[in-house]
């Protein structure tokens, strides 16, 4: 993995985050510049959503329902033909200032999603889970959530502790319950490197962002890094796999920390990149709530 990613959208965003791929574009989010954002790869068009707060994932809704999003009040529905936000569900409370983070979707339709101390000191975030039947708590006691996603044959759970540089396996089964917790993999590169944003692609290998750490690394279902992609940006926040075969790779930056000598050094960063990779990812789902 040699080749440099393009810059496709230069949107210099302050904390672009948590791209997915649907319905043939690149949807993504700039959680501090309260953006939802739009990329066609067909077109180069670029379209932006304002939002009132830190909006912080999208996740698509089944049958063209449109969105569900993490805004720091918590979960809304968002669509996109007017750019109306309604509530849904309020996860926590605002006492704790904490917001929504990184999300997925599983082949069941459940939304996974982590919360997280906005001022990122105190462990007050939790990972939950929510299909049909509302909104369960899985797991507690983490600064700063991440990553969650899960492995292509729907049997194991990976969630990433960014401040801890630790990405947790678990157990998953068909009802929706995690167990058997254990450290995947120790993400130790650097002291000012963590692990963001992490997906798995079709081979069961996961694809982990390097915040401080300008690239992605793939590490293999055993835990070792079998690859790495450098990005023109110092701070990369997550990975999507795009593209009608699902081997473009998206790449989500950020320019939040970055000093002006920095971003002199690094013009990019906050940009939307893309490089085509020989590996292909998972499908993006939907979310079914009833």
């Amino acid at each position: 993995m040699t080749a440099t990613p393009t810059c496709v959208w230069d949107v210099k965003a302050t904390l672009g985050e948590g791209p997915i791929w649907y319905g043939d574009t690149v949807w993504f989010v700039d959680i501090k510049g309260q953006k939802i954002h739009r990329y066609d790869p067909s077109n180069g068009q670029a379209f932006s959503f304002d939002t009132p707060e830190q909006v912080t994932f999208v996740a698509p809704l089944s049958q063209r329902q449109g969105f569900v999003v993490g805004l720091k009040s918590g979960l809304h529905r968002f669509q996109p033909a007017v750019g109306a936000l309604q509530p849904l569900v309020q996860v926590e409370d605002p006492a704790l200032d904490n917001r929504p983070n990184d999300a997925t979707v599983d082949a069941e339709g459940r939304l996974w999603f982590g919360t997280m101390h906005d001022g990122e000191f105190t462990k007050t975030g939790s990972l939950y889970r929510m299909d049909a039947e509302g909104v369960a708590r899985m797991d507690k006691d983490i600064c700063i959530t991440n990553g969650p996603c899960v492995s292509p044959d729907g049997k194991t759970f990976y969630h990433t502790d960014t401040l801890e540089k630790t990405v947790w396996a678990y157990d998953l089964a068909a009802d929706g319950t995690l167990s058997n917790k254990r450290a995947f993999v120790n993400v130790k590169l650097g002291d000012d490197i963590y692990p963001d944003g992490t997906v798995v692609d079709s081979e069961g290998c996961l694809w982990i962002a390097l915040w401080g750490g300008a690239g992605v690394i793939r590490v293999s279902p055993a835990g070792e890094i079998v690859g790495r992609i450098d990005v023109p940006a110092p701070n990369v926040t997550k990975v999507a796999f795009g593209g009608p075969d699902l081997k473009t790779l998206y790449i989500t930056t950020a320019r939040k920390g970055l000093s002006d000598e920095t971003l002199a050094q690094y013009p990019l960063a906050g940009g939307l990149f893309a490089i085509g990779v020989n590996i292909a990812g998972q499908p993006q789902h939907e979310v079914r709530l009833a």
